[in-house]
């Protein structure tokens, strides 16, 4: 690895090709780039930062983090902030739903001046959705989007989905804002054995995970000079889930009213699962560090459906049966997804996710309210 100084102080470096484009990279300064550019810029010195050239800061170091991999993990989201600092004023879209509602409370604590947006107040599907939205927007504004139709079922909703991101990138080009951020969803990833990382091949597999990878390209090419966070969920649980679906928010359901916990096969996939609170403490993070890049909202565990489900029926008496049932058609992703939460742990060394159990434990002493 060869590196220079520039004039104005900035580190400059030229890599050797370490893999093929998109699937290897090193942090340099605070700039995710791919080591198969061989361009270099300065951000601070007269050059600028030129379309298609590289750009990295002087007040970070320089490093090439190692997994184990001849290829390493690649930091792709930027802290632009590094002492978080909580925004003067946070519109989140979408504010009626999991996400959001979490989202809002998180922020809440921090004093933040937020406007909350449901669809009562801005129907993204209306006629006049950018200009409701564009009204509520200011130059200081950090927009957090939520907002969504899911899970995609078909092909009409993701048509909706996508029409919902139009208005409000035209929204934003009507009132541009100081900082977005976009809840997606793990589902733009194409399956794999490996724990995934967020330079994973974003290949979706399924329309709802067409959908989230739409919209985030929309976003990139359409507000390209806004600073963009992308946060990538997996599987979700937590208090106050509208969905039901199959996994530890149904689980508990069913465990609560006394019925027995069907699995699907002998429940044997695996798969992360994160609370709705460690969620919205990951936004909150992205939102007071003025993150730009993409982040996995994560666990780093995988678990088993069975073992979920078993850990649900504990939590009640008398204490439900959990059964399998014939399987219906091959193990969604195989079996097995999961997730190298390095990049969360080197950035936010202080986060420590909930324990699935723990959360569990949360969600029966909440509902039970």
């Amino acid at each position: 690895m060869k590196r220079k100084v520039c004039d104005a102080g900035c580190v400059r470096a030229l890599a050797a090709e370490r893999g093929p484009l998109g699937r290897s990279g090193w942090q340099q300064g605070m700039t995710w780039e791919c080591p198969r550019l061989f361009l270099s810029g300065c951000r601070c010195g007269p050059e600028g930062r030129a379309p298609g050239r590289l750009a990295f800061c002087p007040v970070a170091d320089f490093e090439w983090e190692r997994s184990g991999s001849e290829t390493g993990v690649p930091l792709m989201l930027t802290l632009n902030q590094l002492q978080g600092t909580p925004p003067a004023r946070v519109v989140i879209m979408g504010a009626g739903g999991f996400v959001g509602r979490a989202t809002l409370a998180r922020l809440r604590r921090d004093g933040v001046e937020i406007v909350p947006l449901t669809r009562k107040e801005v129907d993204l599907l209306a006629s006049d959705a950018a200009q409701r939205l564009a009204a509520q927007l200011t130059s200081s504004t950090t927009l957090v989007l939520t907002s969504a139709l899911a899970p995609v079922k078909n092909p009409a909703m993701l048509l909706d989905n996508l029409r919902m991101m139009q208005a409000a990138i035209e929204a934003v080009k009507a009132q541009p804002v100081a900082h977005l951020v976009y809840v997606s969803s793990d589902a733009v990833y194409a399956d794999s054995r490996a724990p995934m990382t967020e330079a994973s091949p974003a290949e979706p597999g399924s329309l709802h995970g067409v959908m989230h990878l739409a919209r985030e390209v929309m976003l990139k090419s359409e507000l390209p000079g806004i600073p963009l966070a992308i946060v990538r969920p997996t599987l979700i649980f937590g208090p106050g889930d509208p969905h039901n679906g199959y996994g530890p928010n149904r689980f508990l359901r069913l465990a609560r009213s006394g019925k027995d916990i069907v699995l699907f096969g002998e429940g044997e996939e695996q798969r992360d699962h994160i609370c709705i609170e460690d969620v919205a403490e990951i936004v909150r993070r992205c939102v007071v560090h003025r993150a730009t890049g993409v982040v996995n909202a994560i666990s780093g565990t995988v678990t088993s459906f069975r073992t979920v489900a078993e850990l649900a029926a504990t939590l009640f008496e008398p204490r439900v049966r959990v059964t399998g049932s014939p399987r219906q058609g091959p193990m969604p992703h195989g079996g097995y997804r999961s997730f190298d939460a390095s990049l969360l742990r080197r950035l936010f060394p202080d986060f420590t996710p909930v324990d699935l159990r723990a959360g569990l434990e949360r969600m029966r002493a909440t509902d039970s309210r």
